[in-house]
């Protein structure tokens, strides 16, 4: 008796799960490398000239990781016992494992998506903001966190004309605003904008080069000069002195070149959540590249898509696809046809 053959996986779980491809490696293997703590690592001069150029802003230091650059900006920023706003489900405050507060000192006050998915309104800022010059003994909030796209409410984007009212307002409460901008190449890519006009106004931001555009490993925050200069102390004490850096920056300046792939994700994005809804299931439509479907269990349906050989992850309640380089249309198709033959 022979036994079914087991299914090839189809790895939804994450755009993080992409491996460098040949010309990647390549570029990594070529760099041009220095000791990026003694001195300055040539290739991570190059990328983070180039990083700050895309994203609007004067400077850019490089991170290992996207929850580094978030942190640093919080420590830069939050004096210690600041409150600090930012969205339900916010990667800083969901994600990071509670580092904004424990690390940073801050302490976070949450602001509902009462202008779409993922997005506060003006008003909901200005009334969290509070009264400024109250007594000593009351809360002082200093800073107003966004993220574009965001990811637990499945890659939505705050598009330019809102993210400036929230700053504009930020800016009337004396508030600081720091973007999480982990995935603001979507956000850019599907808005068919440069990411620089989605930046505007903002203090710092940050953004990963690991998410969507197949880089191995690594993140900027981006700031004014000052800014740079004393986040580069704070990467030093949260142990991101990195050496011969040039090897991982390498590989972030090749994605770099492929923000414009990523609207092929999102295309496969929208065919993936069109299927699931002709199958009967509780899909929200996707601006990006993260689908994510309602479902009477989470636990229950991982483990029965699992059995189908299709990866996935909870996020935010609900079961979260993501679309990404290493997962084609027809990957999308053959998903579908899994889900539609077990009756799942």
């Amino acid at each position: 008796m022979t036994s079914e053959a087991t299914p090839t996986l189809l790895d939804f779980r994450s755009d993080t799960i992409t491996r460098p491809d040949e010309q990647m490696r390549v570029a990594m293997a070529r760099a041009e490398v220095g000791d990026n703590v003694i001195d300055v690592d040539p290739t991570v001069r190059e990328l983070e000239r180039r990083a700050a150029e895309t994203l609007g802003m004067d400077a850019a230091l490089w991170t290992p990781s996207g929850t580094m650059a978030n942190l640093i900006a919080l420590s830069v920023h939050l004096g210690r016992g600041d409150r600090f706003l930012a969205t339900r489900n916010a990667h800083v405050l969901t994600n990071e494992l509670g580092s904004a507060a424990w690390l940073a000192g801050g302490m976070p006050d949450v602001l509902e998506h009462d202008a779409g998915p993922g997005r506060p309104t003006p008003r909901a800022v200005r009334v969290a903001a509070g009264t400024r010059g109250g007594p000593y003994y009351a809360l002082r909030t200093t800073l107003l966190c966004l993220e574009n796209t965001h990811n637990a409410a499945g890659g939505a984007i705050t598009p330019p004309d809102e993210h400036a009212l929230l700053v504009s307002t930020a800016r009337d409460e004396g508030l600081l605003v720091h973007l999480d901008g982990a995935r603001l190449w979507n956000a850019a890519a599907a808005l068919g904008l440069p990411p620089a006009a989605l930046t505007v106004g903002v203090d710092t931001v940050s953004a990963c080069f690991s998410k969507g555009l197949g880089a191995p490993v690594g993140s900027v925050v981006a700031g004014s000069e000052e800014f740079v200069e004393r986040a580069r102390r704070m990467r030093q004490m949260l142990g991101g002195g990195v050496r011969q850096g040039g090897v991982l920056a390498a590989a972030c300046l090749v994605a770099l070149d492929r923000v414009g792939d990523l609207t092929r994700d999102h295309a496969n994005a929208r065919a993936l959540a069109d299927g699931l809804r002709d199958l009967g299931w509780d899909v929200s439509e996707p601006q990006t590249n993260i689908v994510l479907a309602a479902v009477p269990d989470v636990r229950l349906t991982l483990e029965s898509l699992r059995s189908l050989g299709i990866l996935t992850l909870p996020m935010a309640g609900k079961v979260r696809f993501v679309l990404h380089r290493d997962v084609s249309a027809d990957d999308v198709a053959e998903a579908l046809d899994r889900i539609k033959a077990s009756g799942k």
